[in-house]
C-alpha cells in the first residue's frame, strides 16, 4: 500500500458530481481533505474576475479571455479560480503585501514576462517604486544575482513604460 493514501478514481469523483480537475482529484485522495465542487470553482471563478481586473486591469484580462479558445479557456478558469478568487480573494493580506510577495516569488522563479505584469498591478495596488526596489533586493539576496538582474531589468521596463520613472536621456 505505501505510506501514502490511494488516489479515487477520477470517473468515480466525476459520476458524484464533483469537479474532474486534477488537481481537486488529488486533493480528494487525502482523507481529510474535502473534493471542491464544480459549483465552488465557480463561485471562486466569480470571486477571482473582478479582483483580477482591478490589479491586472480589464485590457489585459478582457484580452485574455478573449483570445482564449476552449484549450486555453481551462487555464483562464483556472488561474482566475485559484490565484484570483481563493489566494488573492483572501483578506487575510492586503493587495500591496501580495503584490510584494508576487515579485519575489516570481523573481525566485526567473519569470521574467510575469514580473512585468506583476509590477504593473503592484503599481495599481499602491506599492511605491522604492518598495517594489526594496523586494526586488530582498529576493536577490536569497534568490542570486542571475535573478535578481532580469528581475530588475523587467521591473525597470515596466516601470519606465508606465512613466513611474523618468526615461534616461
Amino acid at each position: 500500500m505505501g505510506c501514502c493514501p490511494q488516489p479515487k478514481p477520477a470517473l468515480a469523483l466525476r459520476e458524484k458530481g464533483y469537479c474532474s480537475n486534477p488537481l481537486h482529484v488529488l486533493f480528494a485522495s487525502y482523507p481529510n481533505e474535502r473534493i471542491v465542487t464544480m459549483a465552488e470553482d465557480d463561485a471562486l471563478f466569480n470571486k477571482g474576475m473582478p479582483i483580477r481586473r482591478e490589479v491586472l486591469g480589464p485590457e489585459y484580462v478582457d484580452a485574455s479571455m478573449a483570445r482564449a479558445d476552449e484549450f486555453m479557456m481551462s487555464f483562464q478558469r483556472a488561474t482566475t479560480a485559484w490565484a484570483w478568487g481563493w489566494a488573492w480573494g483572501d483578506k487575510t493580506l492586503d493587495r500591496k503585501t501580495r503584490s510584494l510577495m508576487n515579485l519575489a516569488m516570481l523573481t525566485a522563479l526567473n519569470r521574467a514576462p510575469e514580473i512585468k505584469l506583476h509590477v504593473k498591478g503592484a503599481l495599481n495596488n499602491g506599492v511605491t517604486v522604492e518598495e517594489i526596489k526594496a523586494a526586488l533586493l530582498h529576493a536577490t539576496a536569497y534568490c542570486g544575482i542571475p535573478a535578481g538582474l532580469d528581475a530588475f531589468r523587467a521591473a525597470h521596463e515596466v516601470l519606465v513604460s508606465e512613466g513611474a520613472l523618468p526615461k534616461k536621456g
